[in-house]
């Protein structure tokens, strides 16, 4: 059951007015939830269009961090920007000369599967690169996620990660296309939180 929280005035505001601006009234409730909250994070009505939420991928989420599941960013601005639940992320862990050919948060991506190879929520809005990883992880069965959430941002590759990650049967929250980000991807973690009453 969700929780009430006191919503702050200026986020009130921030709602009505996209409510004025968009109709989400056509999708179902915790699907609705989830792309409201990454519109209002960004500001950015392009996500209502663009998100690709479906119903059992969110319940996966709220049964996830319900029962505990780590969750693990890609990057600390991802990490910092999830609220309410405790967050990892293992870029710290990698050396500043990842080894080859791997970028950093692809090899951080190795380190938390090695870490948590199955029921963790994993939460990517910066590297396309660690998305690809984690989607061929999950593919040579190294990795089992309760949940992906893969908005990377980014002109080299990041549609495409997203596109892997719809197609590798994970259950996920994407989006289609270049746009993303790490307040995209922390909103829709915060969004799942809210949903489970956390």
């Amino acid at each position: 059951m969700t929780q009430a929280r006191p919503v702050h005035p200026i986020e009130a505001e921030s709602l009505r007015i996209l409510g004025q601006r968009l109709d989400l009234n056509g999708l179902a409730p915790e699907v609705r939830a989830v792309v409201e909250r990454v519109v209002h994070a960004t500001a950015d009505l392009d996500f209502a269009e663009t998100m690709v939420v479906d119903g059992a991928a969110v319940a996966s989420g709220i049964a996830a961090l319900r029962a505990g599941a780590p969750v693990i960013a890609d990057v600390e601005m991802v990490r910092a920007g999830i609220t309410g639940i405790p967050a990892l992320c293992y870029l710290a862990g990698v050396p500043r000369v990842p080894p080859e050919p791997l970028t950093r948060s692809a090899a951080a991506m190795r380190l938390a599967a090695e870490q948590h190879p199955q029921g963790a929520v994993f939460v990517l809005g910066c590297a396309p690169t660690a998305l690809a990883e984690l989607v061929r992880l999950a593919a040579a069965r190294a990795l089992r996620p309760a949940l992906v959430v893969g908005l990377p941002v980014g002109f080299v590759g990041a549609a495409e990660a997203k596109e892997e990650l719809r197609a590798s049967g994970l259950a996920a929250i994407s989006n289609v296309g270049e746009k993303g980000g790490s307040g995209a991807a922390a909103a829709a973690v915060n969004a799942l939180v809210r949903l489970a009453g956390l």
